[in-house]
């Protein structure tokens, strides 16, 4: 019998007699035909990490699989996830943690008040590491409403994923590029809802598992992650100017940071602004850059600090950078990519229709953000983030003027 994984997924739905079947359960359930397959000698690289499927063969020997998390702090990760996410042997999950954190949060207020943040970060670091190991029913135990048979409608950003937008968990889906009118309903409009047995088997077919979460504080709350046996964690870094992520905040959210956005529009400072909005951002991204850049054992060769800035302004040779330290060739797919959302004409405003944007000219939105915050916003934002400012080699600017000079960059030239 031939090897392929449209023939074992066949043979595993019909041994099993049920369209939806956990994938620990679906392991110990198949046999015959299907058992029998996996003892050939596949001349087909894919056909050999679906053997995972029928028994406990060395997997990682045949085909290390890499693991690899794009750690932030909101506001341009999109983008750089995209550049994971355009590979074809990836399988890339857009910020699942968010599950996690309305189940907790819509948790009834007795719960909430018992709940540290100890509790959360480790109800964080087990879905991680369930999702790194391709069990993707683990995140049911988060998604609301809870998933019947295993099939939800409520995955948050499905859209941003090609694997699970792609066969064999859509088999309308796409076999390639994203369409251009991409946007984040696209995906369950196309494939209906996600069948999360499918989305495991495609996990399991992949040769590497990339995660973007923008919900972890600190780095270092990842370590037992990265010393755990069965992983290969690599974490890219991924930090930005506090004004800009400041200034994206203000247009993305606005409901959350109106009262910056009155200030921002009036020039007067309202009694109730949140300056924990962007001080807690600036504590944890300096509190982490300086943590990987000590390079503690537990970390070495394991960490990679990226800048948004110097991605935007060079975004083919620091994607080669980020690929080379996940250990992985950059395809030509994702070189075409790069090339058409980083010249894109879309203007500075129209950028945010979509709230997660990876669509733009990537040069002229850097540091566009110096041209809608106000000086008084500016400068609070530059005393409550000194620190994280010189760590990661951003300049301030002493006057409204120097701010609107768009002329002399305030981003360092920087090796980290």
């Amino acid at each position: 019998m031939e090897c392929s994984w449209k023939t074992v997924l066949l043979l595993v739905c019909t041994s099993l007699g049920v369209q939806y079947t956990a994938i620990r359960t679906l392991k110990d359930s198949v046999s015959g035909p299907c058992q029998g397959a996996y003892h050939c000698q596949s001349r087909h690289h894919r056909d050999i990490r679906w053997r995972a499927l029928c028994d406990d063969g060395p997997l990682a020997a045949e085909s290390p699989r890499k693991h690899i998390l794009l750690f932030a702090s909101t506001r341009g990760s999109s983008f750089t996830g995209q550049l994971l996410n355009q590979h074809p042997e990836v399988f890339y999950v857009f910020e699942p943690l968010y599950h996690v954190q309305q189940a907790f949060t819509n948790s009834s207020s007795r719960l909430r008040r018992n709940l540290d943040r100890r509790a959360l970060l480790g109800a964080y670091r087990d879905l991680l590491l369930n999702l790194y190991t391709c069990d993707l029913h683990f995140i049911e135990n988060y998604i609301r409403p809870e998933p019947q048979e295993h099939v939800t409608s409520s995955f948050f950003r499905r859209s941003s994923s090609h694997a699970l937008c792609s066969p064999p968990v859509c088999m309308d889906g796409i076999n390639g590029a994203l369409p251009d009118s991409a946007d984040e309903t696209w995906c369950p409009k196309k494939c209906g809802a996600l069948n999360l047995t499918l989305a495991s088997l495609s996990c399991l077919s992949k040769e590497h598992i990339a995660i973007k979460t923008v919900r972890v504080p600190e780095v270092g709350d990842l370590r037992t992650l990265t010393e755990d046996p069965r992983l290969d964690l690599k974490i890219i870094h991924l930090v930005r100017d506090p004004r800009a992520i400041l200034a994206s905040r203000i247009m993305a959210f606005s409901d959350q940071f109106r009262p910056w956005k009155i200030w921002n529009s009036t020039g007067r400072q309202p009694r109730y602004v949140d300056l924990s909005q962007i001080t807690s951002t600036c504590k944890d991204m300096t509190a982490s850059a300086e943590t990987g850049l000590q390079r503690p054992a537990w970390l070495r060769g394991r960490y990679l600090l990226v800048r948004y800035e110097d991605l935007a302004f060079s975004p083919k040779e620091k994607a080669e950078e980020i690929y080379r330290f996940v250990g992985l060739d950059m395809e030509s797919r994702v070189q075409a990519w790069i090339t058409k959302n980083t010249r894109s004409n879309v203007s500075s405003q129209s950028e945010w229709n979509y709230r997660y944007s990876t669509s733009r000219d990537s040069r002229a939105t850097a540091e566009s953000w110096r041209l809608r915050l106000g000086f008084d916003i500016v400068k609070t934002v530059q005393e409550l983030c000194t620190d994280a400012l010189s760590l990661l080699g951003y300049k301030q600017v002493r006057s409204a003027a120097e701010l609107r000079n768009l002329s002399h960059s305030l981003v360092e030239n920087r090796t980290f």
